[in-house]
Parts: structure tokens; C-alpha cells; sequence
């Protein structure tokens, strides 16, 4: 599997301190400069050969980042982690909501971005390939009256019988609903449990991704409302 990382920063200093920590710590960075370059990229490389991660600078000439990353969400789920000059909480919480893994501040340390993005590869693969699946791990899983089917093996979970699209965190979300039917989680267990090793997660994550959720399950039953709010809470998954 390809170890690229591809960094879109249109600053060439800050590029090349990433690209070396990047190297040193064994991956293979891929720069830039632009967000249509860094769409381009993603859309033309072969499965097994894409980056694995997306470094992603919110101050480009050509767009947004935060744009690019709502293009890139319409045919990849690779991870982004946001680059900005900025601190403020509103560009955190968009920028978590449309899809990134994560957000760093500049200035900061290229050796700890290193460590983000190791930390956020490990949780990647763990969503995709579960280590040591439990023998029922195939099995339906009912709880009230939706019925739900998790595979645990594909990383996925069927509705009704119809498999649901879902993001990384969408699957996790749900994955951990599905093993508590009827326990109410708070925002900062699911936290924990989601977006484990995440800083700067925000609990207004938790709820966007419940939101899409929601409307993701009312396409295939508009009837249907699985996925509980418990006001002052947290959420829960309909119990039997």
C-alpha cells in the first residue's frame, strides 16, 4: 500500500519542513500547491497507489481548503487534516463537519504533525480492517424496530437490508450505537470511542455526524428514527 502523503500548501517553506519530517519517519510526501492540483491527483491515482492522507492548507490561491475538501468528499474518504493560520472555533467546526480528520494551527511542529497523521492512519485502518473480529461478527444486529446487520469484516452496516454509504466516522458512529442499543452515550464518551487520539475534537462533531446519519437511514425509511437524542445526554440507538 502506497505511503504517500500528499501535502497542498502553496507556501514553499512550510511544504518542505513537512516533506522532510515526512521522510524522515519513512513516508513518501507528494506536494501541490493548489487545490484543483491536489483534486486532480486524487481522482487520477489507482487504487492501491493513492496518498494516504491529505495535508491540506485552508489559505490556497485557487480555492478554499475548505472547499477542496467538500469536492474530495464527493468520491474519497481519505483523511485531511486542515493546515491554518487561523484559530478560530467556527473554521474548526466547518472544517470538522465537512469530512477532516483533524486541525493544526500554524505555527506548529512538522514532527507533531507526523504524529497526528500516524495517529489518524492507525485509526483508518482499524475502521476498515477490524483486528480479531468477534465469531458473531457477521451476525444481524436488531435493536427495536429498524433492523440493522453489521459486518464488522467489510466495515459496513445494512438498514432494512440496503447497505448504508458511509463515511469512516459515519460507520464508526454507528458501529458504536449498534453495540449499546438502548445505553444512552454522552458527546464525550462517543467521542472517545469515535474519534479516540483526535485532538482538538469538537462535540459539535458528534452532533453533525449524527445529523447525516439521520438522513442517510430516513432515505432508505423515512418512518424510522433509530438513533435517539437525549437532551442534555447524549444519543442512543432505539432499544428492543
Amino acid at each position: 500500500m502506497s505511503r504517500t502523503i500528499l501535502i497542498v500548501e502553496d507556501e514553499q517553506a512550510i511544504a518542505d519542513s513537512i516533506a522532510y519530517a515526512l521522510r524522515t519517519d519513512g513516508f513518501v510526501p507528494r506536494h501541490v500547491t493548489l487545490g484543483e492540483q491536489a483534486l486532480a491527483v486524487m481522482r487520477s491515482s489507482e487504487a492501491g497507489a493513492a496518498p494516504q492522507l491529505v495535508v491540506l492548507d485552508i489559505g490556497l490561491p485557487d480555492m478554499s481548503g475548505l472547499e477542496a475538501c467538500r469536492q474530495l468528499r464527493q468520491f474519497s474518504d481519505v483523511p485531511v487534516i486542515f493546515l491554518t493560520a487561523r484559530s478560530d472555533e467556527i473554521d474548526r467546526i466547518v472544517g470538522l463537519e465537512i469530512g477532516a480528520d483533524d486541525y493544526v494551527t500554524k505555527p506548529f511542529s512538522p514532527r507533531e504533525l507526523v504524529a497526528r497523521i500516524r495517529v489518524i492512519l492507525r485509526r483508518a485502518r482499524a475502521a476498515t480492517m477490524p483486528p480479531q473480529p468477534p465469531a458473531d461478527a457477521g451476525k444481524p444486529i436488531v435493536a427495536g424496530t429498524p433492523k440493522f446487520e453489521l459486518r464488522a469484516l467489510e466495515a459496513r452496516v445494512l438498514f432494512h437490508g440496503q447497505p448504508l454509504d458511509l463515511t469512516r466516522y459515519e460507520y464508526l458512529l454507528l458501529k458504536t450505537l449498534l453495540e449499546s442499543p438502548g445505553h444512552v452515550l454522552s458527546r464525550t464518551q462517543l467521542m472517545e470511542r469515535v474519534w479516540s487520539g483526535a485532538s482538538d475534537t469538537l462535540e459539535r462533531t458528534v452532533d453533525a455526524h449524527v445529523k447525516s446519519l439521520r438522513a442517510k437511514l430516513r432515505a432508505i425509511d423515512a418512518q424510522e428514527e433509530p438513533i435517539q437524542t437525549h437532551r442534555g445526554l447524549g444519543y442512543s440507538l432505539a432499544g428492543a
